[in-house]
């Protein structure tokens, strides 16, 4: 069983797993040879270990479960708690390498650590996916002594979603985007999430001069996936709305504008928080702010309409494609050459 639920998330020899440790090997052995040196508190290690865990495995469990969606499957004579270990073991791995194994392996680069350090961050991360894994499943069954895989079965639920939505064809265009954070919540908690990180990046980038830090503060503040892949997580509203006649202006216009004020209200708390910690303050990084957040609605709507994410397996597959680092990567190239007038 857990090698049918490892298969389904990594392919049929496991390529993403070697490709995603190929990756990590490459940020470790990159930032070993830039000699780039912070020091971080096994604390803060163990803690990072275990939020990025938990988090990125909640959102693995909230996004439709498509390795859970035949219903054939609950039929089989397999007990239980295996099918149920099976598949949390093979997610939680899949979370892991892909998502955790990233960020530690740029934290371990960086930092001084031994076989105690390592041992505290893997033990954080498998008790973040356990930990995950039966909050997620007490909150729905909290009666039960013991979970099984209905769980962790979304079907019903999502499928519920999905009507409510379909309700909205006759109301405006921004009852459909509110709705649409409403009702996929995760995409809300990381978009308050994004507005958090952007008050606490000025501890962070403080130290680096002015011209450098508010470009890459501005630029990181677009890699809101969730709300950028409005079209690509819809297939029937992206062919819908590119049959159907004066789509692309009564939909995409204001599908940008959405975008932009959520990027500039991120910008705008980076800004605040920049000028708290010491920063100083001037009118043109205001014009800036509002620069960076419409070119990155602007890039993010090009994205999805002229460049779509299809052939995905799962959400998460597609919430964490390359392509998300498309906008923010050109915004910082772009920064770079306007750093003298910032």
């Amino acid at each position: 069983m857990w090698k049918g639920f490892a298969v389904y998330l990594f392919g049929s020899r496991y390529e993403k797993a070697g490709k995603s440790s190929l990756i990590c090997l490459f940020v470790f052995w990159g930032l070993r040879q830039a000699e780039v040196s912070v020091q971080i508190a096994p604390g803060i290690l163990y803690l990072m270990a275990f939020t990025v865990t938990a988090g990125s495995m909640w959102q693995d469990l909230a996004a439709n479960n498509e390795a859970l969606k035949g219903k054939n499957l609950f039929m089989l004579p397999f007990s239980g708690w295996k099918l149920t270990a099976a598949y949390i073991g093979a997610l939680g791995a899949y979370t892991f390498l892909t998502r955790t194994a990233l960020v530690l392996a740029a934290a371990l680069a960086v930092s001084s650590w031994g076989c105690m350090e390592l041992m505290g961050c893997l033990l954080s991360a498998l008790c973040g996916i356990l930990l995950t894994a039966w909050v997620y499943g007490e909150r729905r069954y909290h009666f039960q002594k013991r979970l099984d895989a209905y769980a962790f079965y979304e079907e019903d639920a999502a499928a519920a979603r999905a009507k409510e939505l379909k309700s909205v064809e006759t109301a405006l265009i921004w009852t459909y985007f509110f709705r649409y954070l409403w009702y996929h919540r995760n995409y809300l908690v990381n978009t308050l999430i994004l507005w958090g990180a952007a008050a606490g990046l000025p501890f962070c980038l403080l130290q680096i001069e002015r011209s450098f830090a508010l470009p890459i503060g501005f630029s990181l503040l677009t890699l809101n996936t969730p709300v950028c892949i409005l079209l690509s997580c819809d297939p029937h509203l992206e062919q819908a709305l590119r049959m159907l006649p004066g789509q692309r202006r009564s939909f995409l216009f204001p599908y940008g504008l959405f975008l932009f004020l959520l990027n500039l209200t991120g910008d705008f708390i980076f800004l605040l928080s920049f000028w708290l910690q010491g920063g100083g303050s001037d009118v043109r990084y205001v014009f800036f702010a509002v620069l960076s957040a419409g070119l990155g609605a602007a890039g993010s709507v090009g994205m999805e309409w002229y460049f779509p994410i299809r052939n995905w397996k799962t959400l998460s597959d597609l919430w964490h494609h390359p392509r998300k680092y498309a906008v923010p990567g050109s915004l910082l190239l772009l920064s770079g050459l306007l750093s003298p007038w910032i």
